[in-house]
């Protein structure tokens, strides 16, 4: 009896531990460092929100809200591809690596945003949801695929993306949105500006030579620098209205005068330096993000130590008066400000 040999071919399946090694890699393109900062942002909002939420539903948004948050990630470094090829900062990143392809980020970062909208608008609400969907929309194509390539105001109207995580937090314990969120909207947005030009005053040949165009590369930094003056100034009396308006006490003004008066300081040396000094700049942008997370946990603390905040609540936003009992010790904030150090071809 003849027997016939049939080829067959056989695809190759990537194996366990192929998957594995590459698993960072798509936990790096959801830039996870910038990501720590977005969502401790989200979880204040959430944490001080004038509403009773089940510790349950209350996770699970806060991992919706990073998800979202790793998804733009995604999407931007998806886009920008082509361009973090010609930056030192981003040509280690994993797409211009070669370990994961522009089609895999893709289907990855759509994937993911898809799920998080979906988890928070059907397990939280729809203003929730919405807002988080916005979110990554502005950020993916309004900042990243048209603002980024098109102005130097992209950094100061792109900057709403990533003001917008405490209101979706906010959002999701309420449902609403109140005047409180609107004012943390308004603080990240007016520190965006100083914290990303500090950044871009130190790499302005690797801007010029990609063609974005980065106030610092379209104006100069003498410009530049008196910007960042001007926002830093700006953002002082803003930062302070959690504190005038009573949705926070003592000791968020405390922290909000000091270090205001640190960072404008800190833009006031950077403004008076020399084109060759490249440590005031620096110096400006690690202390902005502590700066940032700093307010944030004294607003938190805030609600924890004064508990006449929730009445004030109820006056100004016209919500219930009920906030989440969070425990801030020193260790705690000393892990997490080594969350928050950001990588800069994270940013």
């Amino acid at each position: 009896m003849n027997t016939t040999a049939i080829p067959i071919s056989r695809q190759p399946l990537p194996s366990r531990p192929r998957l594995m090694t590459r698993l960072p890699d798509f936990v790096s393109l959801m830039k996870p460092r910038v990501m720590a900062l977005t969502v401790f942002t989200a979880l204040v909002g959430l944490l001080i929100a004038p509403a009773r939420l089940d510790p349950l539903l209350g996770c699970v948004a806060i991992l919706a809200i990073a998800a979202g948050a790793g998804a733009a990630g995604v999407l931007n470094m998806w886009y920008d591809a082509d361009i973090d090829r010609m930056m030192t900062r981003t040509a280690m990143r994993p797409i211009p690596r070669g370990e994961v392809s522009r089609g895999e980020a893709l289907a990855f970062g759509l994937v993911l945003a898809g799920g998080a909208v979906a988890v928070l608008g059907v397990a939280l609400n729809a203003m929730a949801g919405a807002l988080l969907a916005f979110t990554i929309f502005f950020y993916a194509a309004v900042y990243t695929a048209w603002l980024k390539r098109a102005t130097p105001q992209n950094i100061v109207i792109g900057g709403a993306a990533g003001a917008l995580p405490p209101v979706i937090g906010w959002a999701s314990a309420t449902g609403e949105v109140g005047i409180e969120p609107v004012v943390l909207f308004l603080i990240i947005f007016l520190w965006t500006p100083p914290h990303f030009w500090a950044l871009s005053l130190n790499r302005v040949e690797e801007y010029a030579r990609a063609g974005i165009p980065m106030l610092p590369v379209v104006a100069g930094p003498a410009v530049t620098k008196r910007q960042i003056v001007i926002y830093s100034a700006l953002l002082v009396p803003i930062s302070l209205l959690p504190w005038a308006l009573g949705l926070a006490g003592s000791i968020y003004g405390a922290t909000a005068a000091s270090s205001g008066a640190l960072l404008v300081g800190l833009a006031l040396q950077l403004g008076r330096s020399r084109a060759t000094d490249r440590r005031s700049a620096h110096r400006l942008f690690v202390f902005s993000i502590l700066y940032l997370f700093l307010l944030f946990a004294a607003l938190l603390a805030d609600h924890r130590s004064d508990p006449r905040l929730s009445a004030t609540h109820a006056g100004v936003a016209g919500l219930g008066a009920d906030f989440r009992q969070v425990e801030l010790r020193p260790t705690r904030i000393q892990a997490a400000c080594g969350c928050f150090t950001l990588n800069a071809d994270e940013v």
